[in-house]
């Protein structure tokens, strides 16, 4: 196991050095989730358009418990793992390229297990309606990667937060056709 944490800090440094002043102002706007909020309206709009203002309703309000499960969840494993950030890791911290400065722990990755249990979602919610939905996958791509750029997480916390993400889209979405089912049939 720890020859699997040197690795993932070795790659992150890797990764994070990658990065340039050119592009700092770039990332840290996508890492910013108000700025992602024209997508969301977007995601929004086309689910009201598909099903209408009552079932569509239920949709979103399913995708605001949605976030707020995830949110919870990747704060129960943040806070029971305890690993340390990137930018608070006395072995690495000097070798990363800091812009910000978060103390909460890292592991797993908030922004990419949120954005890939909610895009997953609506996804498989809109994926009969529109013939491209699978361009939404961008978002938790960029999204997740910025938080390597800005050294604030470790490949495996990402990579672990779109798996979560993943499966918890898959099943949270299984739930919902359930209770659609009975509310809308």
């Amino acid at each position: 196991m720890e020859d699997i944490i040197q690795i993932d800090k070795k790659l992150l440094v890797f990764l994070n050095n990658l990065g340039s002043e050119q592009w700092d102002s770039l990332w840290l706007t996508i890492t910013n989730q108000l700025n992602w909020i024209p997508l969301f309206l977007l995601i929004f709009f086309l689910i009201i358009k598909s099903y209408g203002w009552k079932r569509g309703g239920f949709m979103i309000l399913a995708m605001v418990v949605l976030v707020g499960v995830s949110d919870q969840f990747t704060n129960l494993v943040k806070n029971t793992v305890q690993r340390l950030r990137p930018n608070n890791d006395p072995q690495i911290y000097q070798l990363l390229r800091n812009l910000i400065d978060p103390q909460s722990y890292s592991f797993m990755s908030g922004h990419a297990t949120t954005s890939t249990f909610f895009t997953i979602f609506a996804i498989l919610l809109l994926k009969e309606k529109y013939k491209y939905p699978y361009f939404l996958l961008l978002f938790p791509a960029f999204f997740s990667y910025s938080r390597l750029y800005l050294g604030v997480h470790f490949p495996i916390d990402i990579i672990v937060g779109i798996l979560i993400g993943v499966i918890f889209g898959n099943l949270y979405f299984r739930l919902y056709q359930k209770l659609d089912r009975v509310s809308f049939n």
